[in-house]
């Protein structure tokens, strides 16, 4: 999973994909992938499940 953040209004939203609009601000393309969030073991190592 990964965090994506808004240029626009810096409304954030999790998901495996990036979105095509904000679903705050409603703006097109400005959505940009801001960290890969850690799954797995906890540790933090970004292990998949």
């Amino acid at each position: 999973m990964a965090i994506f953040k808004c240029e626009k209004c810096g409304a954030t939203k999790e998901g495996r994909c990036k979105p095509k609009k904000c679903t705050d601000c409603g703006g097109s393309d400005c959505m940009i992938k801001k960290e890969e969030k850690a799954s797995g073991c906890g540790c933090g190592c970004k292990a998949k499940k």
